[in-house]
């Protein structure tokens, strides 16, 4: 019982649920929150579950579209506000009721569709301020006649009316009064019982009449039409015996030009008798079928003799047969043939025309005879291939597209031997690689279309006179053909990667190749077509270069659907974008500039930092820092025996006469000679000159620094000293000897050497005197601050 009661409460929320849900949605569609309104004034309110008139929508629109909704009824008041309105589409809704001053307000109205209601009756009143109004449309409703008064007489401005439905009964003769001239008359009356003879008489100029009409009534019907249609259409009406096509008869004398049959039930006897019937008009030159089935094989079709029928425009369009294997051959009308001039053949199933038959049409300029099932073999019998050719002489357009052709080549010398032929429409066969080889065609074709027919190849079979050659939908890779007087090249949709360069087409003007794989194209590629004005390379997967982008921007008046369908697929920064907007990076775009731009900037910081490293001895501070730091990894103390020399000689090369003439002799000879070390003659040969430089000052108990202008100017000296400063200087000892050889001003010792200036400040140095008596003193003084100390002489 609880269980029961849960699932009965549970129902009624949902159903609440659902009711306050349609409310808000009845309340929402209502304010007309979901109509579209675009730029030109036309609102969209259809398919809304609308129930009345939206109330809301713009004052200034043209147009509104409430179709497929669920308004019943139109008050006076409902479309008042909208009085610039032109065009009001009410069809398919469920009105019963509209009241008289409805459309009052709309003077401009120009088309007003309330076909499809429920309306059970019709007013003249609805219509009386309507004088702008030239469509009206009645189709569909519940009423069974138009009235007693006049329908139409207060639209003067009317051309396109519709009316009738499956309850119209009663047409009688003032229901057009009024009405003088229509572009287009619909008349709905299939179950019409009543039709006062002369009623559409009054109507002047129909330019379309199309009846869906009782068969009885029918004669009455064209009777009354046949001095004022253009175009006569009958729709959804069965002629089973020959009788049912007398009414045909009246259209002998007639102005009607264009007789159309759609949706209609054909069987052998009306069709020979309907044949019999327009092989003797006189004025009308064009018959349509349309949507219609035939029930028969026309094997009953009687010998026709030439008449000099007006007929010259034959158009078959879905004709249904479901005996058409068993057709007759039709030679019993091959005498009425020679004056058609044209004749479309369209999803009949036609796949096989007699040779004779084709010999027939002596004037037939075109010929339609596409979604059909020919194949090669009867598409060869049809153009008497077989039998020495002479198949329609005349023929100018021949179309054979969406049939089951295969062989590019066998069609191409198949239809060679036509002589007039100008235009082929082979597109939507299955050709595949058949045209490798090459092809016959006739001598004055002009235009060629071979698109969707899975083509690889096609460049030996094409004809050099083609002025228009339409290739597109194909698995084409590459294009070469030589067509001189090829002026338009349609070559959409295929796997071209380059604009079609290799081919000479001298004479081209329009290029369309869209759809391709195109990554880019260059100037020389557009100088190829020198003659071509326009050029349709759009939804191509474009690589953005710069090159590429200048390009575009720069020749964009000869690029059809520039600049909207020109986009960008590489590099990923400008992805989906249009060229006409792509950015790229200076870098992508000026490389050579910036790369020589960044080479100039190099060079001159190199230079800079090279000056500056002049300026500031950065060099000599790094090789003296490399020299210090190899020092350090060696012992501080040298071992006694490892000691060589007493003295080692750091000077200028300059100063060289006075070292080697003077101080050496002094120092190696006389009563306890010492051990020199100089570089000539003491370095070791292949060494490099700063471990000779380390070496020998390591190796030897004192150094003696022959200062002079010359000295502090020396690299080599630079070296020496610094050393000295590193490995010397920091042992506080007194291993370093200076001897001043001529007056040094401390401005031109270089800063660098700040402890040779702290050195010279603070330590007594030795000076070479220049008077010759206390030249002896120098030398003796400078023998005993070399001498080792051990040396008890010392």
């Amino acid at each position: 019982m609880l269980q029961q009661l849960n699932e009965k409460t549970m129902m009624r929320y949902l159903l609440n649920c659902c009711l306050i849900y349609s409310l808000v949605m009845a309340t929402y569609a209502k304010d007309g929150m979901d109509c579209y309104c675009d730029n030109l004034d036309f609102c969209d309110c259809s398919s809304q579950h609308l129930t009345s008139i939206p109330s809301t929508l713009p004052r200034q629109m043209k147009g509104l579209d409430l179709s497929n909704n669920l308004i019943q009824s139109i008050s006076d008041d409902e479309l008042k506000p909208y009085e610039n309105l032109r065009v009001l589409r009410l069809y398919r809704n469920e009105i019963l009721n509209i009241s008289n001053n409805s459309f009052q307000s709309l003077q401009n109205l120009e088309e007003l569709d309330l076909s499809y209601n429920k309306l059970p009756s019709l007013s003249p009143v609805w219509f009386g301020g309507l004088h702008k109004l030239r469509c009206l449309n009645l189709l569909g409703n519940h009423y069974t006649s138009l009235g007693e008064k006049p329908m139409f007489s207060s639209l003067p401005s009317l051309r396109n009316l519709k009316f009738g439905n499956l309850d119209f009964v009663a047409l009688y003769k003032q229901d057009f009064d009024g009405l003088l001239s229509l572009d287009e008359l619909y008349l709905n009356i299939s179950h019409l019982q009543h039709y006062t003879k002369g009623s559409i008489q009054s109507i002047q100029h129909i330019g379309h009449f199309t009846v869906a009409s009782n068969l009885t009534l029918l004669p009455e019907i064209i009777s009354d039409i046949t001095h004022s249609a253009t175009w006569l259409e009958i729709r959804n009406m069965t002629f089973k015996n020959s009788e049912d096509s007398e009414a045909f008869v009246l259209l002998k004398d007639t102005t009607v030009r264009t007789l159309m049959c759609k949706d209609c039930l054909l069987t052998d006897s009306s069709t020979a008798r309907f044949i019999e019937i327009i092989h003797t008009y006189k004025n009308v030159t064009g018959l349509t079928l349309e949507d219609s089935e035939l029930l028969g094989t026309l094997h009953s079709l009687q010998f026709l003799k030439n008449e000099n029928s007006s007929l010259s425009t034959i158009i078959i369009k879905n004709l249904y047969i479901p005996n058409f294997f068993q057709l007759s051959d039709l030679r019993v009308i091959y005498q009425v043939l020679p004056r058609i001039t044209s004749v479309t053949c369209i999803n009949s199933k036609v796949f096989f025309i007699p040779c004779n038959f084709s010999r027939s049409f002596k004037m037939m300029e075109y010929l339609d005879v596409s979604v059909n099932l020919l194949t090669n073999l009867f598409l060869q019998s049809a153009a008497c291939y077989f039998e020495g050719y002479g198949a329609w002489p005349s023929l100018q357009t021949l179309n054979v597209s969406r049939n089951l052709l295969s062989s590019l080549p066998k069609v191409s010398i198949t239809l060679s031997k036509i002589p007039s032929l100008t235009y082929i429409d082979l597109s939507h066969n299955m050709f595949s690689d058949s045209a490798m080889s090459s092809c016959i065609w006739p001598k004055k074709l002009k235009y060629l279309n071979v698109s969707n027919s899975k083509l690889k190849l096609i460049d030996n079979c094409l004809p050099d006179t083609l002025g228009v050659l339409d290739i597109s939908v194909n698995r084409l890779e590459e294009f070469a053909a030589h067509l001189p007087n090829l002026k338009e090249l349609y070559i959409s949709d295929n796997r071209l990667a380059k604009l079609p360069i290799r081919a000479e087409l001298p004479s081209l003007t329009l290029l369309v190749i869209r759809k391709n794989r195109l990554s880019d194209f260059s100037q020389s590629d557009l100088a190829h077509f020198r003659n071509s004005t326009k050029l349709d390379a759009t939804d191509n997967i474009y690589i953005c270069s710069c090159q590429f982008v200048a390009l575009v921007k720069q020749h964009n008046e000869v690029l059809l659907g520039w600049p909207d369908n020109y986009i960008c697929d590489s590099p990923s920064s400008v992805r989906g974008i249009r060229i006409k907007d792509a950015r790229l990076p200076i870098l992508m775009c000026h490389r050579t500039l910036v790369v020589t731009v960044s080479c100039i900037i190099s060079i001159l910081v190199v230079a800079t930092i090279m000056l500056l490293c002049h300026c500031l001895h950065c060099i000599w501070y790094a090789k003296m820092t490399w020299a210090w730091l190899k020092a350090k990894r060696k012992p501080l103390k040298v071992s006694e025996r490892d000691i060589c020399y007493d003295a080692f000689l750091s000077y200028s090369e300059r100063d060289s006469e006075w070292v080697e003439n003077l101080m050496i002799p002094q120092l190696e000879n006389g009563i306890s000679p010492l051990r020199v070390c100089y570089h000539k003659r003491d370095f070791v040969p292949g060494k490099w000159i700063i471990d000779n430089i380390i070496d020998a000052m390591e190796r030897s108990h004192k150094t003696l620094f022959i200062l002079s202008e010359h000295f502090v100017q020396s690299e080599w000296c630079k070296y020496e000293l610094e050393f000295s400063h590193f490995r010397l200087f920091d042992e506080n000892n007194d291993t370093a000897i200076l001897v001043v050889l001529e007056p040094i001003k401390k401005s031109t010792i270089p800063k660098r050497f700040c402890k040779l200036r702290k050195l010279m400040n603070t330590k007594t140095y030795i000076e070479w005197p220049s008077e010759e008596e206390e030249q002896q003193l120098f030398w003796a003084n400078l023998k005993t601050a070399v001498q080792p100390e051990e040396y008890p002489e010392a």
